[in-house]
């Protein structure tokens, strides 16, 4: 006579479920902001640096050319994008990046 296999989870694991499924409903999703640098696909020595809560939508209106900054130099592809969760802080590594020394660590880094 065989026995029946025992299951693998327990009680506890079905109350964790529980848990994460409770906190999922408590917690809103998490809203990314996004910090990018465009690059000219038809001047490549162009970028452009901006901050966006959806970035597809960007990009497309980037090269749709509503944006009268970029329009010029279109189309653009996103060379760089970071996200945070912080607007605070996307806004302050935004103004870093268009500084002086923000451009040279882009350059550098990216």
């Amino acid at each position: 006579m065989r026995r029946q296999a025992r299951p693998i989870y327990s009680k506890t694991d079905d109350a964790l479920r529980a848990t994460a499924r409770h906190a999922s409903r408590i917690n809103p999703p998490v809203q990314f902001i996004y910090v990018y640098i465009l690059q000219s696909e038809s001047a490549p020595q162009h970028f452009y640096t901006g901050i966006t809560e959806n970035l597809r939508a960007r990009l497309d209106k980037h090269n749709a050319g509503g944006v009268p900054h970029t329009a010029k130099h279109r189309p653009w592809r996103t060379k760089t994008a970071i996200a945070f969760t912080d607007r605070d802080r996307a806004i302050a590594f935004e103004r870093y990046l268009k500084s002086a020394s923000g451009r040279a660590f882009a350059k550098k880094r990216f």
